[in-house]
């Protein structure tokens, strides 16, 4: 195998993106993944791409064209992992629901603003981690790696912002 820089792989890279843009959302949505997530899973997968692009031995299309098609199918399994880790919840098309009254109502949406707040008045060290596990579903190590710290630390900090949204919520949403 030959010697080949950095920048060869990129350009053949950036060469088959730009001739065939959608091809890893039409691979995302033959493996299975929603077509209303086939965009993100490729961008996931492209981005994975681009980050260990160097370490392509050859840059010929054909086997990058074989080694996308092995990154989207990774992101596809990740996918499909995390939604089984965490399914999601069937919302009604109503909250408050038939016949319900417009107190119900005003009552969900105070609790909903409540919470909003509360979560804002985190402090963004304790609220980043703690919407990347529960937003994003990542693992304390996923979020531990994305933030640049300690796992131990991620650990402590999703924990104290569980911790002060429980407070808030004893005292009615009402305080940080």
């Amino acid at each position: 195998m030959r010697d080949v820089s950095h920048g060869d792989s990129q350009a053949v890279l950036s060469a088959l993106i730009e001739t065939e843009p959608d091809r890893l959302r039409r691979r995302s949505i033959s493996l299975g993944v929603p077509v209303s997530d086939a965009e993100d899973a490729a961008q996931t997968a492209l981005l994975r791409a681009w980050r260990s692009v160097s370490h392509l031995e050859t840059p010929q299309p054909g086997r990058m064209c074989a080694w996308l098609d092995v990154i989207a199918r990774n992101v596809a399994i990740d996918l499909a992992r995390q939604r089984a880790r965490r399914p999601e919840a069937v919302l009604e098309d109503d909250v408050a629901g038939e016949g319900a009254s417009v107190e119900s109502a005003v009552e969900v949406r105070v609790f909903l603003d409540g919470a909003l707040a509360a979560l804002h008045s985190l402090p963004e060290t304790l609220r980043e981690p703690l919407l990347l596990t529960v937003v994003d579903g990542l693992s304390t190590e996923e979020v531990a790696i994305r933030l640049g710290i300690e796992p131990a630390a991620a650990r402590q900090r999703i924990s104290r912002a569980r911790r002060a949204l429980r407070v808030c919520r004893r005292t009615g949403m009402d305080e940080g």
